[in-house]
């Protein structure tokens, strides 16, 4: 069970963070390829649309091949260092201070540390701290992902030092207010939305871990939580190449955007208000995949965990 549940064997923050680590690098080396699609989609000017063909991209499967003709099958794991990086600090903060924080709920308040409300606050706040701790590492996983042939970073350190010289330390931070804004109702949803279907889904009234009950429950909440929240996603990405336009001129039309609202508001100027959800099939086919997955993964890592702690 995800959170701090008194009725079973509970783990420790850091044994949570362990699990949750692992169960995003395991998730992350699966979907990156969809990860890659979605950026390039967020990130394209021009209309996505194989109907009316503008932009480089038109659609899943061409963009697939396109990028597979032109960059090779690595491409689809562009940045992966710096996504892996990303997925297994991500996964450690947020599952730790999730736990942390359902734990304080039971000890400290008559609420049901189980309750769906409560994982949709504990949910939030884990996320916010991960977000805040992990922000870096996700512009750089955007920047590889984002960047053609020639590449204009090297490998990791060649993209860090070039950035902090270039564009100083802030730059690491681009697109953190609508990441903020988006990520709290994103990952709230996502907790509680996986602790409904969870609970929907147990046969027989008992509680089970890992296996197609979590996959599904986890697909389903990443779904939601990701069509509710969609647009966030896109201006963090817009934020997060800014001062990069060289690299992305490969693509199309670029653009500078100089704050939050000026990106919101010129995407829907120029682009009109159903850009704000352009990369949505891929980004769905990720969140289905990635939520999946992780809470898959966690709960199976957990499960041995407590198994293992059982048997001492």
């Amino acid at each position: 069970m995800v959170g701090y549940d008194p009725g079973s064997a509970t783990l420790s923050p850091e044994e949570a963070a362990l699990a949750g680590s692992a169960a995003g690098m395991v998730t992350r080396a699966i979907i990156s390829p969809l990860d890659v699609l979605k950026i390039r989609f967020q990130l394209q000017v021009e209309r996505v649309s194989s109907s009316r063909p503008e932009g480089k991209y038109r659609g899943i499967v061409q963009a697939w091949r396109c990028i597979l003709g032109e960059e090779g099958v690595t491409a689809f794991w562009k940045g992966h260092v710096a996504a892996q990086l990303l997925s297994v600090c991500y996964g450690a903060v947020q599952f730790a201070s999730f736990q942390a924080l359902t734990e304080l709920v039971h000890n400290t308040t008559p609420y049901n540390s189980q309750a769906g409300g409560i994982h949709f606050l504990c949910g939030g706040m884990a996320a916010c701290s991960a977000t805040v701790a992990c922000q870096p590492l996700d512009t750089l996983r955007t920047r590889f992902a984002a960047q053609g042939e020639p590449k204009v970073y090297r490998n990791l350190r060649h993209a860090v030092r070039t950035m902090y010289t270039q564009e100083g330390a802030r730059t690491f931070y681009r697109g953190l207010t609508p990441t903020l804004v988006a990520v709290f109702p994103y990952a709230g949803l996502q907790f509680f939305c996986y602790n409904v279907l969870r609970k929907l889904l147990q046969q027989d009234g008992k509680t089970s871990r890992g296996g197609l009950q979590s996959f599904v429950a986890g697909s389903v909440a990443g779904v939601i939580s990701k069509t509710m929240t969609y647009p966030f996603d896109l201006f963090k990405k817009r934020l997060q190449v800014g001062g990069f336009e060289e690299a992305r001129a490969h693509f199309g039309q670029v653009r500078t955007y100089h704050s939050f609202l000026d990106c919101m508001v010129s995407v829907a100027r120029e682009e009109g208000p159903s850009a704000f959800f352009k990369g949505l099939s891929p980004s769905l086919l990720k969140a289905a995949m990635s939520t999946g997955l992780t809470f898959f993964w966690y709960e199976f890592f957990t499960n041995t965990v407590s198994n293992m702690k059982r048997r001492r």
